[in-house]
């Protein structure tokens, strides 16, 4: 007669598709972050170098999440990755700053996400609110 749909089943079913879809991708971004996160190393940017000259290291800001970005390139998140782009956020690490980073011997957090190296040079900390 009827399906035998469990209770968690006919709520999801009532959403509109752009809700579960947001589900589906958080549980998969903290799936991502995780395994990110696990790979994400400091790095001389010397040994970078090599990659940078084949256009594939990006720039991401002190003020976003290495992480989180990473995740959400893997995800292809267009929204997010476009509006840190408009806003000069993350980007691809410019001529400039590659002879900055050479000079001073910088090192690098870095996260992999085929085809790209994410790169952070300076983490900036939220400020800790007063209680």
């Amino acid at each position: 007669m009827g399906s035998k749909l469990g209770r968690g089943e006919i709520l999801l079913g009532c959403l509109p598709r752009k809700i579960k879809n947001a589900m589906i991708n958080e549980n998969i971004l903290a799936s991502l972050r995780k395994e990110i996160n696990e790979q994400t190393a400091q790095m001389r940017w010397v040994e970078l170098e090599r990659f940078f000259a084949s256009g594939t290291v990006i720039w991401v800001a002190g003020e976003l999440d290495l992480i989180d970005v990473g995740a959400r390139i893997a995800a292809d998140d267009k929204d997010s990755i476009l509006g840190w782009m408009n806003a000069g956020l993350v980007k691809k690490v410019t001529d400039e700053q590659a002879s900055s980073w050479h000079q001073r011997d910088a090192v690098l957090w870095t996260a992999v996400v085929k085809p790209w190296i994410l790169v952070q040079h300076e983490r900036q900390m939220p400020s800790p609110t007063t209680q």
